[in-house]
């Protein structure tokens, strides 16, 4: 079948318009995947679940004149896990990069590093978070700017090529000068480029400009945020406990925590849908230099969250657990020309897919005797084309000695049901019937009509599990600030 190949060169001024446009004669394929920190799935404003003030209009256009992948989940929802998930194609248990205190083991390998050996040029700018400690340059890049750990908003610090070195600005802004001054220069090779945002992580910062943007605006409660008998009856006892810790709404509405003073709910609300704002405009940034240049038919552009985040549901403001708030995130891909306007994707997807996805995209291939990627491309689903898909998914999560709120979670999820097996807690698992309680207000695992679907989901998750060695979890020393007391007494 005829490969499409895409290019990209993306301009930062118009002064070099011209320059690349005389470069682009030859047509080197190149793509730019952007990455946003605790985007939820939800938090576009052309989707019905948005609340209604917020405005992402870049974001949409991309899933307006490309394909918005409805379903896209992560596999762990943690910052380094999720992250390595992406660059590997495989899953924590696979990659073993299995918190945020950590960096990546030896031996690991990230798809650009397959890229850079078929001749693309890559970079590397913004929040790598494997490890909170280096902020070292990591093969597969040929230029890398990055923060340590997770970075600042305002003026941030950035190790560019080996040399710290501070930028004036909000953080957002100053990532998205530096990428597109470096697609911007002149070059013969293929390029691939990675942007990695830190919004709209907390504590929730947008851009001075945005800031308060939203505060007339009323803030929408989610009904299973209320500490009531009906909210709580049925899950697991965890569940309830959570919000009175660290990421409860509990610590926030006390506005004091050991001291820390937390924002209102709506407060919170409120700067984060002005970060996504934040970020959104930034896309735009770069979508408007695409078409300044003339690249918008040669151009491929991918932009995702890499969690979800709960604002409020279920008592949490984090992410970590395997609520669907937590455990889906925005996926939106856009290549005119390739793409069908309006695209929706349906088939469950995973971060574990991207890597496999722009390496098809790009028509490259991860060499022989490299490790085993378990995603797999959607580029073929973008498209239109027919292929075997999976039907479920499968979550892990591993408990943190330093956040220790949510434990050890392994789930499944189909089209329609979600099982999640907790580890470590005297606790019972949780069963869900997505078409009918779409919040996970009920949990069904106790009801005996239910019994059969619990038990099949069960057996299938652990088998694959088994199969894949996703049952030896590895045990490390005690790493980062020690939370342990850090809970409202009640």
């Amino acid at each position: 079948m005829h490969r499409v190949l895409l290019s990209l060169l993306v301009l930062c001024t118009a002064a070099n318009i011209s320059a690349f446009a005389a470069a682009a004669a030859n047509a080197p394929r190149n793509i730019i995947f952007i990455l946003s920190d605790d985007h939820r799935w939800d938090f576009l404003s052309f989707m019905p679940e948005a609340p209604k003030f917020l405005e992402t209009p870049n974001l949409d256009r991309l899933a307006k004149e490309g394909a918005h992948l409805r379903n896209a989940f992560v596999s762990t929802s943690l910052c380094s896990p999720s992250r390595a998930s992406i660059l590997t194609g495989q899953y924590m248990h696979h990659h073993r990069v299995v918190d945020n205190q950590r960096p990546e083991p030896a031996g690991i390998r990230f798809f650009p590093e397959y890229l850079r050996a078929a001749g693309y040029r890559t970079a590397f700018f913004g929040k790598w978070h494997m490890g909170d400690d280096s902020d070292a340059p990591r093969p597969g890049f040929d230029h890398w700017a990055a923060f340590r750990g997770q970075g600042e908003y305002f003026d941030p610090a950035l190790n560019v090529n080996g040399t710290r070195q501070t930028f004036k600005g909000y953080s957002t802004d100053v990532l998205t000068d530096l990428a597109l001054e470096w697609l911007g220069q002149k070059r013969d090779q293929p390029c691939f480029l990675y942007l990695s945002f830190k919004a709209p992580h907390y504590p929730f910062e947008p851009a001075p400009r945005h800031k308060g943007r939203y505060d007339k605006f009323p803030v929408p409660y989610p009904p299973t945020m209320a500490n009531t008998e009906a909210n709580y009856a049925s899950q697991p006892r965890w569940v309830r406990e959570r919000r009175y810790g660290i990421h409860g709404v509990d610590h926030m509405e006390t506005g004091r925590f050991d001291h820390d003073p937390v924002p209102s709910f709506e407060t919170l609300y409120r700067r984060y849908s002005e970060a996504v704002h934040s970020v959104d405009e930034n896309v735009g940034r770069v979508l408007k230099a695409i078409e300044a240049a003339g690249q918008r038919e040669n151009t491929l552009v991918v932009y995702m969250g890499d969690n979800g985040f709960a604002l409020g549901e279920h008592g949490f403001y984090d992410k970590r657990d395997a609520f669907e708030t937590s455990i889906r995130v925005p996926l939106l891909a856009w290549a005119p020309g390739v793409i069908q306007p309006g695209t929706v994707v349906t088939p469950m997807v995973q971060n574990i897919d991207i890597g496999p996805s722009l390496l098809d995209a790009a028509g490259a291939a991860a060499p022989a005797n490299t490790p085993r990627m378990d995603g797999r491309s959607f580029w073929p689903l973008l498209q239109g084309r027919a292929t075997p898909w999976r039907d479920h998914i499968l979550y892990e999560y591993y408990w943190e000695w330093n956040f220790p709120a949510t434990p050890t979670t392994f789930a499944i999820r189909t089209d329609r049901w979600k099982y999640i097996s907790y580890q470590g807690i005297w606790d019972h698992d949780s069963l869900h019937d997505l078409q009918t309680d779409p919040h996970e207000r009920h949990n069904l695992i106790n009801v005996p009509a239910f019994a059969a679907q619990a038990e099949k989901l069960r057996a299938q998750l652990f088998n694959e599990l088994g199969a894949s060695g996703g049952l030896q979890m590895p045990i490390f020393p005690p790493a980062g600030e020690a939370l342990h007391d850090r809970k409202l007494r009640r």
